[in-house]
């Protein structure tokens, strides 16, 4: 055979052998194709019966899988007979479901999934990189995290500080002020040192550090979780987080179409509406969700009516998979009257709820005491997907305050004088309104003085502006690097007005013209002017916000400051399976400058500006024992500058010599355990917090002299304390238990010792801003008072039958001493408080899609008689009259209430409060 015909030979065989391989591949294809199943189902929002749209589906052990469609439906073609799927979606549980085909295909029905309330970081639309919440941290930290079903169950008609008063080391007081009056302390420090955050945006007061949450009546309307980071906190910002960091993440632009409207109603003549509406995202990337709310009422205690709007709209944009952008923006106009503290000899004579803050001209009612503001807060929130490794987060933000709060001015203040039934003392008590407008109007010009009397308000402005921006990268599997800066501008504006002249037709007064003396032994030896004002405004939130006085109007004060900060941080993190560490620092420049126009001659209206730099530096680490059991330390160091008021005396220009950077050591560690059916932590922390400055007020209970100066009754007295140590110590302990499916059992515990170290220089203020006197005290061993230093918390919620569950929670406050800085501190009684709720939704619409939900609550079920706060030091032993000694003591005269002299200023906190909601959700 030639060559030629061996090769023609070959090539046949090979085109054989081709054929034979392809008829047995088409062979083994079609039995392939004839064996494949199909799984099909729907994916469930097991809380609100919605479909999931874009759940992830995978057959278990294998690469196959899909996601779902607009309807929550999926369908996967599977060479499996049987097995498991796996369904995941952000912010719920992964569940496991099994299924065997019959025949081709198999239909395993409705999948519910439930909210997974550690999955909080993913349940987070933007601002991921700024949003520093701790989600099973790798460096782990004291953390307590409300979701929102939690929130808009146990809050009703409270402040959404009522949210966090089953947390270990906070406490809440303040409630009896009126509406937003409330107050938080986190491990014992008052809100000035405990920094908040609204999506990662920095909310506490420029000038004081200090929260209002009558601007925040919203947040818990918009609030997607709170997260309470006691001790050193996730936070890479150069915040004041002394005590913790609490972090308000709102909603942002819903992925799905939807909404609801609410009604609720409450003790006292409450009565709240909201509606909310979500377009969903579309096709292109766009989305809008709005909600809008209206609430009024009475008040618990006489005379704290309140009335006011919430309002948030968000507008969702996410063009592709490397950048997502969200603008929203929210306010909270409101208007709500105010309740001071009083003697308890008055609750007791005339009952807990009084309040003589108001009075009745011609038969209406007009408060002295209002609370009005608006605040609107916006931000701009970008995240950026530069690559796998590497990530931008970006929020601009702006607020934007107007409002203030109204008093008496002037000395006319007339009061009606009744007998008090415990004390058999003659008092005053309500405002006698028609006794000033009669006195008013017998005045010749209808030109009031300091002799007459107008409701004046006290306006507090200012324009917020910044940016914060975090870079994440990550170096290698096992190491990651955040840095970023942190830039804010803030501008507020101080002055007095006239809101209610009374019958005159204006108001004259004298000025004294400061030079760069600021203090004046003399102010007859310094140029004056006079000052007539005549026109008064209204202190409608809204009215406010869009109308500011004129300069020639402005009465008492005008002043305004400007601040700027400007702040960088980092961070360095390394995990891996078992081990974590952290170092993370920051730095910061803060400058400050005051500009006084009304107590200062032109030339020396503008104070010197004071530039302050500070850091912190923190480091921790963690190590996994097991599966259940982990450990972990953190240690942390602020160098913090002081806050505007405390840099400038006494409301003046002078710059105050004391006033240093505050230093701020704090250690922790803890350990945890976590099961199916226990999770638990327990804490320990050490505090300490030095160079501090601490501003209280209290009323002044009688006629005296402080210093030189003559002060009245029912004055307000403001002091100052500056340079103590404060050494906080504690443990604390919580857990979740859940023995059945159908019931969750919640506890918590704290013990702390926060006590005073050193001396402080105290200074006294009355209300209109001049200094009384100064004295320096020796405070060592004193406890710090305003917080429960101990703790009790029990809770349970049990659902009797489908979507109908009952909750019960029990709290014990021990250990409470009165909000004074005093070594001798006064020690309150202990008491116990118990809340409940009844939960029932149900299932309404085609297909069960919608729902209708029923909420009732009622707090302190046992309308326990309890002080909640006293912010004086008057001890059983004491004088019942400091000039009059023979009178005796408050204990010789049977003046003691529960171990308490009855002269001491408080509040008690409220009783038996109940409120209903009603919402649907579609």
């Amino acid at each position: 055979m030639s060559n030629l015909q061996k090769i023609l030979t070959k090539i046949n065989k090979m085109k054989v052998f081709k054929n034979v391989l392809f008829i047995g591949f088409m062979f083994l294809s079609s039995l392939t194709v004839f064996s494949q199943s199909k799984v099909t189902g729907t994916i469930i929002d097991g809380e609100f019966n919605q479909p999931l749209v874009g759940a992830s589906v995978v057959v278990k052990g294998t690469k196959t899988g899909t996601a779902t469609d607009f309807d929550g439906k999926f369908e996967i073609t599977t060479s499996e007979k049987s097995g498991q799927i796996v369904i995941s979606y952000l912010g719920f549980e992964t569940k496991t479901v099994s299924f065997t085909v019959s025949g081709n295909s198999v239909n395993v029905g409705n999948i519910l999934l439930t909210a997974d309330a550690s999955q909080l970081e993913e349940i987070i639309v933007v601002g991921k990189g700024i949003i520093d919440v701790a989600k099973e941290r790798k460096t782990p930290i004291a953390v307590s995290t409300i979701k929102a079903v939690e929130i808009q169950e146990k809050v009703g008609t409270s402040d959404v500080t009522q949210a966090m008063v089953n947390t270990p080391s906070v406490y809440v007081a303040g409630q009896s002020g009126g509406y937003g009056d409330s107050r938080i302390t986190v491990r014992g420090f008052q809100q000035d040192n405990t920094a908040f955050l609204l999506n990662g945006q920095p909310i506490n007061g420029m000038e004081d550090g200090k929260m209002y949450w009558s601007n925040w009546s919203g947040m818990s309307d918009i609030a997607n979780f709170i997260q309470i980071q006691r001790g050193l906190g996730s936070s890479k910002l150069a915040i004041s987080s002394v005590g913790g960091t609490v972090n308000f993440v709102t909603k942002a632009t819903d992925k799905k179409e939807g909404g609801f409207v609410s009604m609720g109603v409450a003790n006292s003549d409450y009565f709240k509406s909201t509606a909310a509406y979500n377009t969903g995202m579309n096709a292109k990337g766009f989305g809008m969700s709005i909600m809008l709310s209206h609430w009024q009422g009475d008040g618990y205690n006489q005379g704290t009516r309140g009335e006011g709007q919430n309002y948030f709209i968000s507008f969702g944009y996410k063009p592709n998979d490397k950048h997502n952008f969200n603008f929203l923006i929210t306010g909270a106009p409101q208007a709500h009257d105010q309740n001071f503290t009083k003697r308890i000899s008055d609750y007791l004579g005339f009952g807990r709820k009084y309040n003589n803050n108001f009075g009745y001209l011609n038969g209406q009612y007009i408060s002295e005491r209002t609370n009005f503001y608006h605040k609107p807060v916006a931000n701009l929130n970008w995240d950026f997907n530069i690559n796998s490794t590497t990530s931008l987060s970006t929020v601009l933000y702006a607020s934007w305050g107007r409002g203030g709060g109204t008093g008496n001015y002037g000395g006319g203040k007339r009061s009606i004088s009744e007998l008090n039934p415990y004390t058999g003392a003659n008092q005053s008590t309500y405002i006698n309104y028609d006794q000033i407008y009669a006195n008013n109007l017998a005045d010749s010009d209808g030109i009031g003085t300091g002799s007459n009397y107008a409701i004046r308000a006290s306006m507090n402005n200012h324009a917020w502006y910044g940016i914060v921006s975090n870079l994440k990268k990550e170096l290698n599997k096992n190491l990651n690097l955040n840095f970023g800066l942190d830039l804010r501008t803030y501008n507020g504006d101080h002055y007095r007005q006239i809101s209610n002249f009374m019958g005159l037709n204006g108001w004259s007064e004298s000025r004294f013209l400061r030079d760069n003396n600021h203090v004046i032994p003399n102010p007859n030896t310094l140029p004056s002017a006079t000052n007539t004002v005549n026109q008064s405004y209204n202190i409608n939130p809204w009215y406010a916000f869009f109308h500011t006085a004129d300069d020639n109007q402005k009465i008492d004060y005008d002043y305004s400051e400007t601040i700027s900060y400007g702040g960088v941080f980092g961070q360095l993190e390394y995990s891996n399976d078992k081990l974590s560490a952290f170092f993370q620092g920051a730095v910061s420049n803060q400058s400050h400058q005051r500009f006084d126009y009304y107590d200062y001659q032109a030339d020396y209206q503008d104070s010197e500006k004071v530039n302050n730099v500070g850091y912190n530096v923190k480091a921790g680490g963690s190590y996994i024992i097991s599966e259940n059991h982990s450990v972990y330390a953190n240690t942390g160091y602020y160098s913090r500058q002081p806050y505007h008021d405390n840099i400038y005396l006494n409301f003046t220009n002078q710059v105050n010599p004391l006033t240093n950077n505050e230093k701020v050591l704090g250690l922790e560690a803890g350990y945890s355990y976590k099961s199916k059916i226990f999770s638990g932590s327990l804490n320990a922390y050490r505090t300490t917090w030095e160079d501090r400055v601490v501003t209280t007020s209290t009323v002044q209970a009688a006629d005296a002299v402080i210093g030189s100066t003559p002060v009245l009754a029912g004055d307000v007295i403001f002091t100052s304390n500056q340079g103590v140590k404060q050494v906080h110590t504690g443990l604390e302990l919580d857990f979740v238990l859940k023995p059945i499916d159908k019931l969750d059992i919640k506890g918590f515990a704290s013990f702390g010792n926060w006590e005073y170290d050193g001396k402080a220089t105290s200074r006294k203020f009355d209300e209109n801003l001049n200094l009384l006197v100064e004295t320096e005290t020796d405070l060592k061993g004193g406890k710090v008072g305003d917080a429960a230093q101990t703790t009790w918390g029990l809770g349970a919620k049990y659902e009797i039958f489908e979507r109908f569950t009952i909750d019960v929670d029990w709290r014990n406050y021990d250990n409470l001493y009165a909000n004074v800085v005093a070594k001798d501190n006064l020690e309150l009684p202990s008491y116990d408080l118990v809340d409940a709720g009844i939960s029932y939704k149900l299932l309404v619409g085609k297909n069960k899609q919608n729902s209708v939900n029923f909420r009732f609550n009622m707090n302190n079920v046992f309308n326990e008689i309890y002080l909640s706060e006293l912010t004086s030091n008057i001890k059983t032993t004491d004088n019942i009259s400091s000039s009059n000694p023979a009178l005796g003591t408050y204990q010789s005269n049977n003046r003691v209430y529960n171990g308490i002299a009855d002269g001491n200023f408080g509040f008690f906190g409220l009783g038996r409060t109940w409120n209903f909601t009603m919402r649907y959700n579609f």
